[in-house]
């Protein structure tokens, strides 16, 4: 309403005065600022799966997104694990079946203190075929004490998240609860 008000070079009450006196409806500020930021429509789209690979890739992706991923987040679609190949799938989900930009995605990497850092991020980027850019800063958290696992974990957990409400609700609906 301020961009209006600025074009019509009068106040934004005056407006929302004009279009509450003409039953105009206003949209939510949130749906506002999303058409602002994505003008050209949703930056994803969902394609049916049209082949068996791509029916298994969108069972797959539910599936881990259903298990793994972090539904409590309202604002994004996120999925951490400690496997790449998991990791892999997951992204090849969302490129290949809601046609995400894969340079869009962004990734969180958590470690314990006892690996190297630089190694294991270099490890990631060239198994996901990301750019360093995407990356957030790595997370390094402490340990305390030995441990009980027998084999540690020396990937730590990558998180991947993609910044999207609409496509995190989405892929809500399409849960089986």
């Amino acid at each position: 309403m301020a961009e209006i008000a600025e074009i019509l070079n009068c106040s934004v009450n005056k407006v929302r005065y004009w279009m509450d006196k003409s039953e105009i409806p206003r949209r939510p500020i949130s749906e506002a600022v999303y058409i602002k930021y994505n003008p050209d429509g949703d930056p994803f789209k969902f394609e049916a799966p049209r082949t068996l690979e791509e029916a298994q890739l969108f069972g797959l992706g539910i599936g881990l997104y259903w298990g793994e991923g972090t539904k409590a987040n309202k604002n994004a679609v996120r999925l951490g694990n400690s496997d790449p190949v998991l990791i892999k799938s997951f992204i090849d989900f969302l490129v290949r079946i809601f046609s995400v930009d894969k340079s869009s995605l962004k990734f969180e990497l958590q470690i314990f203190d006892d690996v190297d850092i630089r190694e294991v991020e270099r490890k990631w980027i060239e198994e996901l075929d990301i750019s360093e850019k995407q990356m957030y800063k790595t997370r390094v958290t402490p340990r305390r004490g030995v441990g009980t696992y027998r084999k540690r974990n020396t990937n730590g957990v990558m998180t991947v998240s993609y910044g999207n409400t609409k496509l995190r609700n989405r892929l809500v609906e399409m849960l089986p609860m």
